[in-house]
This record gives C-alpha cells, sequence and structure tokens, in this order.
C-alpha cells in the first residue's frame, strides 16, 4: 500500500526515541491543510504514535490502538499484535488505508491494514510519501554522524520535505 501526503519518521539513539509528522494534508493536487498534528503521544505519554494515510482513518486507528494500551496495561508489544489481528480481521477496520508507527522506550513497529507488524531491523523507520527518503537520510546519519537521535531526526525530515511534494516544512516532533 502506497500512501501518499505525509512524512513519519521514528529514530532511535542511545536512549532516546523521537517520531517526527510533517503538517501537509492533501487531496489530490490541492493542500487542504499546512499544520496538521500528524504524530500523538498515548498512554499517559508513554507511547508514541504517528500516522500515514486518511485523516478519519488515522483518528479511528489512534482511538483503537489506544485502547489496546490500555487493554494491555501499556504492553507494546501485545497491543501492536492484537491491534494487528483486528485492523485485517475487522469488516471496519481493514478498509481503512493508513499505515501507523507506534514506539515505546524501547521497541518501535510499523502496522499495517493487511496485519503486518514490522520491527524494523534498523534503528530507523519510515512511512508515507516521504518515508524512505527520511529514512535514507537518517541512517546515512545514524552511520557517519554523532547526531541525537532529535538531530537527525530534524536534518532527515528536512532532506524529505525537500524532496516530497506531499511533505512540508511544518513538522512536529515527539519524544521519549
Amino acid at each position: 500500500m502506497e500512501i501518499h501526503g505525509t512524512t513519519i519518521l521514528c529514530v532511535r539513539r542511545k536512549n532516546q526515541v523521537i517520531l517526527a509528522g510533517d503538517g501537509q494534508v492533501t487531496m489530490n493536487n490541492v493542500i487542504l491543510k499546512s499544520r496538521a498534528r500528524k504524530v500523538r503521544r498515548l498512554h499517559d505519554n508513554k507511547v508514541l504514535a504517528g500516522f500515514a494515510g486518511s485523516t478519519s482513518d488515522a483518528f479511528t486507528l489512534f482511538e483503537r490502538f489506544e485502547d489496546k494500551l490500555k487493554e494491555y496495561r501499556g504492553n507494546l508489544t501485545r497491543a501492536a499484535v492484537e491491534m494487528g489481528k483486528d485492523w485485517r480481521t475487522d469488516r471496519v477496520l481493514r478498509r481503512l488505508e493508513a499505515l501507523m508507527i507506534v514506539a515505546d522506550s524501547s521497541k518501535t513497529f510499523l502496522l499495517s491494514g493487511t496485519g503486518d507488524v514490522l520491527d524494523p531491523d534498523e534503528d530507523v523507520c519510515g512511512v508515507g510519501s516521504g518515508g524512505l527518503y527520511a529514512v535514507a537520510a537518517a541512517q546515512a546519519l545514524i552511520r557517519f554522524t554523532d547526531f541525537s537521535a532529535r538531530e537527525i531526526a530534524e536534518k532527515a525530515m528536512e532532506i524529505a520535505s525537500d524532496l516530497c511534494i506531499y511533505t512540508n516544512k511544518a513538522l512536529v516532533y515527539e519524544e521519549l
């Protein structure tokens, strides 16, 4: 599933994890909103979540994932796996067109509507139309600099926003 219209990036370095997202919402070739908030803190600010896809679908997914975190008392792995199952099998959820990145202080997962729950091999994960640009930039910065997770995310998102027409520079960062 290719999602247009956003860039979400998660970077881990040392004891830091940061989730970044741009603010642009588009419909076809029109910018509808330039300061949307696509990254959120969940479960008493202990979990970060970001989405790429339809805005209304994202609100549904944030609420459902928050419910899973409550149900499994903040266990990110269990909540992610159960969310993946629901997303794949539920008649309403499986029609949602979005991807999510969720992270806590120790784990990161990418969730999709096909039931995928992926734990990235690297300390970087990205989704959306500019996601691969941001991931490539962040991987290079991790390998060749001593920058903090925040600095890596900021520079990678700036690069992605320079390359992807669906990504703007109204960036939001959440970190643990």
